[in-house]
């Protein structure tokens, strides 16, 4: 067998490692010894994306440059023409876009980064790929549905007869998980701990598992579904066959169809979820726990346990989110609403700020130190904490600045 293929001989094969092999033996060699290195810390899909980039590289070299051997040989030129070939590139749906031509290139700079680190023979003698040969990559806003298309989405998947796509829709739109993970849910991933019922996702796309309190709802569809449907594995599945995200993704734009929703895919639902949770009050680290983030780029580090916060943040929005879907055609404003919008009150993290609207604001993030921040009873629990907080990070300032309002607050209660 041949050195990648004899690499692969555990893993999947690539079609096309034969004949670079068997062309330059050295190149398929130093891949495969690579692949072999990377498998033992990485995910599969990593591991099996760089088998494909390398592969797509050597034959590359194979038809534009034959008189490279091996890796050692490698020059910028080699790269560069690589860099070419992948912008000329067609697929069925066009040329590569900008994220597949960054993750070709990036993958393969590592690979040149890591076998120099570690001294192997066949590398370049210095980097070859360079961070500014990676195409910049837009950062769009997450794609959530509005309030309106949210409400009309929630009505159409009740009003689904079919028991699995009402399942499956409803616990991504009210969870928040990847498609990923409600494929894979196991059978015992809903369990009751303190009284209430909460749905453990398992280790996935950042190798982390965690805990997401269990809507009323979810845990009346759960038990209705597990009632008829029983497998030794996994949590649902259809008639006993486990789900792909592909059929997910079927029944969510089906019930997208019914309500006149376009475009909608199982992470928007994802996305939509947590902008209504935030919009409606939910602390930044609680939407980050709930949707697995492990930092706050992505939003926080999350609890590894069922964190008795989260669940407590999920029920204050959880009622807020309901409400919506019980009664979405009523976007009429209320006598009462009107008069809360003509206070020009804006309610913060902490207190209310009553700064006049015409008014503006010269501090931004030191509300606490404004004139117009107002405290209330309300607020006493989070300014004690912050207090607290300073105290034992000992930092005078703050914790006298947060015992004033306190002060403010006790007095003005009475």
């Amino acid at each position: 067998m041949s050195g990648a293929a004899a690499a692969r001989s555990s893993g999947p094969v690539r079609a096309g490692w034969e004949a670079i092999a068997a062309a330059r033996p050295q190149l398929a060699a130093t891949a495969g010894r690579y692949v072999d290195q990377i498998a033992v810390s990485l995910r599969p899909n990593t591991v099996i994306k760089t088998d494909q980039v390398l592969a797509g590289f050597c034959q590359h070299l194979l038809d534009a440059h034959p008189e490279v051997a091996c890796f050692a040989d490698i020059d910028r030129i080699h790269i560069e023409t690589f860099k070419l070939a992948l912008v000329a590139r067609r697929t069925a749906r066009g040329p590569l876009k900008a994220n597949t031509l960054r993750a070709h290139l990036g993958l393969l700079k590592v690979f040149f980064d890591r076998t120099g680190e570690w001294g192997w023979d066949d590398t370049p003698a210095r980097a070859r790929v360079y961070g500014n040969d990676m195409p910049p990559v837009p950062d769009p806003l997450p794609k959530a549905l509005d309030d309106a298309a949210a409400a009309r989405f929630m009505a159409a998947a009740r009003d689904e007869t079919d028991p699995l796509t009402q399942l499956c829709v409803e616990m991504l739109a009210r969870t928040a998980m990847r498609v990923s993970e409600l494929c894979d849910l196991p059978a015992d991933a809903v369990s009751l701990r303190s009284g209430a019922w909460w749905l453990r996702v398992p280790v996935g796309k950042l190798r982390n598992d965690r805990y997401i309190p269990l809507h009323p709802r979810l845990v009346e569809l759960l038990d209705a579904w597990g009632q008829h449907h029983h497998h030794p594995n996994r949590l649902i599945t259809a008639d006993g066959v486990l789900l792909d995200r592909h059929q997910v993704a079927r029944m969510v734009r089906r019930v997208g169809r019914k309500a006149g929703v376009e475009h909608v895919h199982p992470h928007r639902l994802r996305h939509t979820l947590a902008t209504q949770a935030i919009n409606r009050g939910m602390r930044l680290e609680a939407v980050a726990e709930l949707l697995g983030h492990r930092n706050l780029k992505m939003t926080l580090v999350y609890a590894r346990i069922a964190n008795p916060v989260v669940a407590d943040q999920f029920q204050m929005i959880s009622d807020k989110v309901d409400a919506l879907y019980a009664d979405p055609d009523d976007d009429q404003e209320t006598a009462a609403m009107r008069r809360l919008r003509l206070e020009y009150r804006r309610m913060l993290g902490n207190g209310w700020c009553t700064r006049p609207k015409e008014l503006d604001c010269g501090f931004e993030s030191i509300c606490e130190g404004c004139g117009f921040f107002q405290p209330d009873l309300e607020f006493l629990p989070t300014l004690t904490r912050q207090r607290d907080h300073a105290a034992s990070h000992d930092q005078p300032d703050r914790h006298r600045l947060f015992q004033q309002l306190i002060d403010r607050v006790a007095e003005a209660a009475g």
